[in-house]
């Protein structure tokens, strides 16, 4: 909404700079509030990077092979940063160990600020819209509760739990309610009448909940359970998101373009295929597993990203991104954590990866079948 009101290259340039300021805070932290308050600049920027990048895609790229090329370019970039990330983290693993990796991301957003506003034009929404606070901060409210409740949940069920589930709750109706009747909402509710809005926001949202969460356990995995190195398991990483950066490009080649849940659909089979670790198992068993993943991953990135901002007029084209960012990042809060507390309650190591991969395959399963019932008209 920020984007479409006041301008989207002022929203992502201003996003790039809260990247930039954040990441340098992060390195230069002795204390943990300071790395604490960088984490947070950092994640208000990010969310402005990623709402306004695909809004200004859309804007510059009208309907059709412009933006079918376009939206694979973004798509293959999703999975590009994921792969330089996770190189970059085992490449670094040197003097501090993690001060290094944020003074890399720090000084290469600031470097992106320069050809960012001398190259992006400037778009808004024809129509300035009121920035929605209290939308803002029951989303807030209700997305941290989530995801508290589940880390506060892994060890048993107690007092605190029950308090973060019941403020989830509570701040989630309170946001439907408050949406349904503002009059400048952070999403409009009369959006969930497309079908395309819904299937690319609950695409998202599983794509975040299954692989995102299932591939972010890679490395732990690789090493307490498998005794291999970070560089091990950054490779395994890049090797799902790195073949993600290929099919997302390719995407725009195929004759028919795929439906989002059965591309969901592939990716939970291929999740089955991690399944059956043991203790004698080679780490490089997982590359397979990651792999199949990629495929189906890339084109999703593509096309639900492309679906985000098609399935919104034109001048809310940052709150179609948003929301299906938004989407995106809840569900991989949600799939993180999820994956974390099974694994580790379910035996040895390798053991909790087996059930962790099973119950990760069904959630994308679910999902699918989700998207596929979303994606029919009333």
């Amino acid at each position: 909404m920020l984007g479409d009101t006041h301008g989207r290259r002022r929203v992502y340039t201003a996003g790039l700079g809260a990247i930039g300021a954040g990441a340098l805070l992060c390195g230069a932290a002795q204390e943990p509030w300071l790395f604490l308050v960088g984490r947070l600049v950092e994640g208000v920027g990010g969310g402005a990077v990623l709402a306004c990048g695909l809004a200004v895609l859309a804007h510059d790229h009208p309907p059709g092979p412009a933006r079918l090329h376009a939206t694979s370019v973004w798509g293959a970039s999703v999975g590009l940063g994921i792969t330089a990330g996770a190189v970059l983290a085992a490449a670094l693993e040197v003097g501090s160990g993690w001060r290094e990796a944020y003074v890399v991301t720090g000084v290469a957003a600031l470097v992106l600020l320069v050809p960012s506003r001398t190259r992006i034009r400037e778009s808004s929404a024809s129509r300035a819209r009121r920035v929605d606070r209290v939308g803002l901060v029951l989303l807030a409210a209700a997305a941290t509760s989530i995801v508290s409740a589940l880390t506060q949940g892994r060890d048993g069920i107690d007092g605190t739990t029950l308090a973060l589930v019941v403020v989830a709750v509570a701040a989630s109706v309170a946001l439907v309610v408050v949406e349904s009747r503002a009059p400048d909402p952070l999403v409009d509710p009369g959006l969930l009448a497309a079908p395309g809005f819904r299937v690319a926001t609950l695409g998202s949202f599983t794509l975040g909940l299954g692989i995102i969460g299932m591939s972010s356990y890679v490395p732990t995995i690789v090493q307490t359970g498998l005794g291999a190195d970070l560089w091990t398991g950054a490779l395994l990483v890049a090797g799902w998101s790195g073949t993600s950066v290929v099919t997302a490009y390719g995407v725009r080649h195929l004759p028919r373009q795929p439906s989002a849940a059965s591309m969901l659909a592939v990716v939970g089979v291929a999740q089955l295929t991690g399944y059956g670790l043991t203790d004698t198992s080679s780490p490089w068993r997982l590359m397979v597993p990651m792999v199949l993943c990629g495929l189906a991953t890339g084109v999703l990135n593509a096309t639900l990203g492309r679906e985000a901002v098609a399935s919104v007029p034109a001048d809310r084209a940052a709150m179609g991104s948003g929301a299906n960012n938004t989407a995106r990042y809840l569900g991989a809060a949600c799939g993180i954590t999820l994956f974390v507390v099974v694994a580790t309650h379910a035996g040895t190591p390798v053991d909790g990866w087996n059930v962790a991969v099973l119950f990760s395959a069904t959630l994308t399963s679910a999902g699918a079948a989700a998207v596929a019932l979303a994606g029919r008209r009333a």
